[in-house]
C-alpha cells in the first residue's frame, strides 16, 4: 500500500456505491481503491464512521466509503485519544513470541525492565535513539538488525552480527561512530529478521516494542521511556 499514506495526507475522496455497509465489503472497497491490504474494518461508535486499519494506520470513511480521512479522533467526554487508544491495541503483538535469539541484547544495570527494538543501523533516528539509552538504566534491549534502507544497511548488520562481541560492535557504530569492520560472513540471522518485521508489519526504524506488547514508532526520548517502562511495571 504504496502511495495509502499519501492518500491519507490528502484526504483523498473516494467514489463508491455501497447500498447496504458492512465491514467485509467496507474492506473490499477501500483495498481496491486504495490497493494493497486492510486488516480490520469496526464501527467507530462516533458519527457512524468505520475505522479502517492499514499500513499500521488507522484511517475513518463513511458506509458508503465516499470519503477517508485521517487524524485523531477525540472523546470529548473525557477528552481521550481514541485514535491513539485504538492503534496501540491493534498494532500490539505477544511479546512472548518473538524470537529474542535473532536480536543483539544489551544490559544496563539490573535489567528488569525489557522491551525490543527493530533498528536500520544506517538509521539517524535510531542512532540518536541509541544515545539517548546511555541515559536509561535497568533495562534489558534486545535490538533486531533490520536492514531496510540500503544495501549498505544490510551490510553492516551482518558484520555487526558477526562481530566476536555484537553489543558491542552495535554500540561503537550507533554512539561512537565506528565503522562496523570484518566481511559479515557468518551464520547471521538478516533474512530471518526482514520475514519477521514484514510479518509484524515494521515499516519504519526504529521501532520499539515492550514487555506487554505495545508498539511505538520512532525515537521515544529518554525521559519518556522511562516513564512508559515504569508504567507497564507498575501495572503487572
Amino acid at each position: 500500500m504504496k502511495h495509502l499514506l499519501r492518500a491519507l495526507a490528502v484526504s483523498a475522496a473516494v467514489a463508491g456505491g455501497l447500498a447496504h455497509a458492512d465491514d467485509a465489503s467496507i474492506k473490499k472497497a477501500v483495498e481496491e481503491k486504495l490497493g494493497g491490504k486492510v486488516y480490520a474494518v469496526n464501527k467507530s461508535g462516533y458519527l457512524g464512521l468505520y475505522e479502517v486499519f492499514a499500513e499500521g494506520n488507522i484511517f475513518y470513511t463513511d458506509e458508503k466509503v465516499s470519503a477517508i480521512f485521517a487524524g485523531n479522533l477525540i472523546d470529548t467526554k473525557n477528552m481521550q485519544n481514541v485514535t491513539q487508544e485504538r492503534l496501540q491495541k491493534l498494532s500490539a503483538i505477544k511479546f512472548s513470541e518473538l524470537p529474542l535469539d535473532l536480536a543483539v541484547k544489551m544490559v544496563r544495570g539490573k535489567g528488569t525492565r525489557v522491551f525490543a527494538t527493530f533498528e536500520d543501523p544506517n538509521c539517524g533516528y535510531c542512532k540518536r535513539f541509541a544515545r539517548d539509552l546511555q541515559n536509561v538504566d535497568d533495562i534489558t534491549v534486545y535490538t533486531f538488525l533490520y536492514p531496510i534502507l540500503s544495501p549498505d544497511s544490510e551490510q553492516k548488520s551482518k558484520q555487526i552480527w558477526c562481530a566476536p562481541d555484537k553489543t558491542k560492535a552495535w554500540l561503537s557504530w550507533m554512539v561512537d561512530g565506528n565503522t562496523p569492520t570484518g566481511d559479515g560472513k557468518c551464520n547471521h540471522p538478516t533474512e530471518k529478521v526482514k520475514a519477521l518485521g514484514e510479518k509484524l508489519r515494521v515499516s519504519g526504524t526504529p521501532t520499539v516494542f515492550f514487555s506487554n506488547g505495545e508498539r511505538v514508532s520512532g525515537a521515544v526520548p529518554a525521559a519518556q521511556l522511562d516513564k512508559r517502562l515504569k508504567q507497564i511495571a507498575e501495572a503487572k
